[in-house]
């Protein structure tokens, strides 16, 4: 089965209204000629000042979070899946490193917002990866297979059908270090195998995203694994040329 790449920016809590305007402006510009799918993730406030500043250009707009309520009610400072579909968000970010480490989320919480994006019509981008320590320890496959095995455990396969797999290993994320294109391919093909037993078909479908340090100057080595679909790209993603470039190396 072919597979589409998909570049995904996730702006993390940076950026202001002009920096939206501008990146969408020379992204707007420059993404006619450019194959692989893009996406990006600005915090709630920026959402629809993106979407708008994009226009009809082909580049998905999301959110670095979702709540994991289904429903509206008394839930202060939450948003949930129907709100962003709302205001034209077509993906969510998941559990990403810093809202496991900063904020708490276990497995259990990330499969319920990963259940509740779904149910709110949203590809949900659900992130796994290993510390350093635990990469050290040679627990990394240990790591993943037990983040994997927990989304299969409370999803069903509806919504396993739906959601796009980014592995971040979280000592490169904003290091400036990355694994390196065999080490991406290698955990890439692992996450693959592991859901393969589990599920053949959403295996083969299932877009596996790489998250740590992706550059410009590294993105093209990475992409070359088989089992790497793109990429979960935080600073370089802050800037139109760096987005693009990259995008492009998606070939």
């Amino acid at each position: 089965m072919s597979r589409t790449m998909l570049i995904a920016g996730n702006w993390k809590m940076n950026g202001d209204a002009a920096q939206v305007d501008a990146f969408a402006r020379d992204v707007a510009a420059g993404a006619a000629n450019i194959s692989a799918d893009m996406l990006v993730c600005v915090p709630f406030v920026y959402i629809e000042r993106l979407a708008a500043g994009l226009g009809g250009a082909s580049v998905a707009v999301g959110a670095q979070n979702v709540a994991a309520e289904v429903e509206a009610g008394a839930f202060t400072g939450e948003v949930n899946g129907a709100m962003l579909a709302d205001i034209g968000c077509r993906y969510a970010i998941v559990g990403h490193s810093e809202r496991r480490a900063l904020y708490g989320e276990t497995d259990a919480v990330v499969a319920a917002k990963t259940d509740a994006a779904v149910a709110a019509g949203l590809t949900p981008i659900v992130c796994v990866g290993e510390t350093l320590e635990q990469r050290e320890a040679d627990q990394t496959e240990a790591v993943l297979a037990a983040q994997i095995d927990a989304l299969f455990a409370q999803c069903d396969a509806r919504t396993l059908s739906a959601v796009v797999i980014a592995y971040e290993p979280i000592w490169a994320i904003g290091t400036g270090r990355s694994a390196s294109p065999e080490q991406a391919q290698a955990v890439h093909a692992f996450l693959r195998g592991q859901i393969a037993d589990k599920d053949a078909t959403i295996a083969e479908s299932v877009l596996l995203l790489y998250g740590g340090s992706v550059k410009p100057d590294n993105a093209a080595a990475l992409f070359a694994g088989a089992d790497v679909d793109g990429a979960l790209i935080g600073g370089a993603s802050l800037k139109a040329d760096s987005f693009l470039d990259i995008a492009r190396a998606a070939g």
